[in-house]
């Protein structure tokens, strides 16, 4: 079900019925992910592979969208449990590039689920040293967690706005990347635009007080 679209992702030829189809299998497969009993087997399968070409596109029609949220939701379900084996095996992959390409270009939906997954990631030891081994990889995800910020002035959004804040207080837990963030934080970020916000105040007070901004 899963490989039989790849021909139609590029030129983006994707029906809704056929990517309905390929959701509902995906669907499936974020069961099989979520289940303490299968997990392993599904990581040691290398099934999230086969997921990575849909992430790898770029078109914002309905079917591709839904097609990208979808395969989004096994990766976050992998995640969502403290898992070390499933950010190593993440690490080993493109999850990042794919991911910060859907926070840049995805619906609110998909920027929201992708932004959780770096999240996760980060808050494993491993993810976060990972990240801040190389400046490439710090400003990579710094640039686009940036540019996320400034969009949601326009387009606020409280529920990604609580994954970001989460994404740099956890980067500010690495000495190096909590000196970078004093010279690449967001202006709005420090001038507490979004403090009015009440669900993510308290995230938001602690950031910067923390002493990346001290």
């Amino acid at each position: 079900e899963i490989v039989s679209i790849y021909p139609v992702l590029s030129p983006p030829n994707l029906t809704p019925s056929a990517s309905n189809r390929v959701c509902n299998a995906l669907a499936l497969l974020q069961c099989v992910a979520s289940h303490p009993d299968t997990r392993t087997l599904f990581l040691n399968a290398h099934i999230p592979l086969y997921l990575y070409p849909f992430l790898n596109t770029t078109s914002k029609t309905r079917p591709f969208e839904y097609l990208r949220l979808t395969s989004l939701g096994v990766i976050g379900a992998l995640v969502k449990v403290d898992d070390t084996d499933v950010i190593n095996f993440l690490l080993s992959t493109e999850i990042i590039p794919l991911c910060l390409r859907t926070m840049e270009m995805g619906s609110e939906l998909s920027k929201t689920v992708a932004t959780f997954i770096v999240q996760k990631i980060l808050v494993d030891d491993v993810g976060l040293a990972y990240i801040c081994a190389t400046a490439e990889r710090f400003f990579a995800v710094g640039r686009v967690l940036g540019t996320m910020v400034a969009s949601l002035t326009e387009q606020p959004s409280l529920r990604l706005l609580k994954h970001i804040i989460r994404c740099y207080l956890r980067l500010s837990d690495n000495p190096r990347a909590c000196e970078a963030l004093k010279n690449c934080l967001p202006d709005i970020l420090r001038d507490m635009t979004f403090l009015n916000c009440l669900r993510v105040r308290s995230l938001l007070s602690n950031f910067i007080s923390s002493e990346c901004l001290s």
